[in-house]
């Protein structure tokens, strides 16, 4: 971790974005867990888990070393504060990845078919919405050399508002999904419960990538 202990001595950016970018990694392992779901493969929702666990340790270990590094003042128009907030948004994306996987996992959850289409079309878009997140903090450098205001501020602006419309449509298709797990619900008992929960997550990493995109609108705001 050396790379990142030279990169905190200058500016905590960089690692932020790095950051960003291991719990993107996390969340793209969504979409073969759903596969291997759907397949009912045991063995390949135990590689998965294996993925994500390895991939939200990568993601703490730059977490801790940007919050043990991070100065009390960074810059004018960035404060620790607001660092960290943006840190523990990126770092729920990854935390609550390895939730999903985990209880995929523990629970040998076998995804039915009716469901599979659902599940398929949240989890890609919910990996978009995860991607845009990085896009934006990855003009998180240019925002502070420009002051936070200008051209580039309004071009990230419209970035967070594309991905604002992308976490919209997570919603729509969360609720798709919702709508096809509870019309099996007498089917499909009291693993029903599991599988609600399984969505609320994968649609949860959608509003933490938001939540990325707002933190930064505020900050052109201010």
């Amino acid at each position: 971790m050396a790379w990142i202990d030279k990169l905190v001595g200058r500016s905590p950016i960089g690692p932020m974005q790095e950051h960003m970018r291991a719990a993107v990694a996390c969340a793209r392992e969504i979409v073969p867990l759903v596969e291997a779901m759907a397949a009912g493969d045991d063995a390949a929702i135990r590689e998965r888990r294996a993925a994500i666990d390895t991939l939200e340790h990568e993601a703490d270990d730059i977490k801790n070393e940007i919050r043990n590094h991070l100065p009390r003042r960074l810059m004018l128009a960035l404060e620790r504060r607001d660092m960290l907030e943006i840190l523990d948004a990126q770092d729920s994306i990854a935390d609550v990845t390895q939730d999903i996987a985990e209880l995929a996992d523990q629970r040998g959850m076998h995804l039915p078919a009716g469901l599979a289409g659902p599940f398929r079309a949240l989890a890609a878009r919910v990996v978009v919405a995860c991607e845009q997140g990085a896009r934006v903090i990855n003009e998180l450098d240019e925002l502070v050399e420009t002051g936070f205001s200008g051209r580039e501020s309004a071009r990230v602006e419209e970035m967070i508002t594309e991905l604002g419309r992308i976490e919209t449509e997570t919603d729509e298709l969360q609720d798709e999904a919702c709508r096809a797990l509870f019309a099996m619900e007498d089917e499909l008992g009291v693993a029903t419960v599991y599988w609600h929960q399984i969505i609320l997550w994968i649609a949860d990493l959608a509003d933490y990538a938001e939540r990325v995109g707002n933190r930064l609108r505020l900050l052109i705001a201010n």
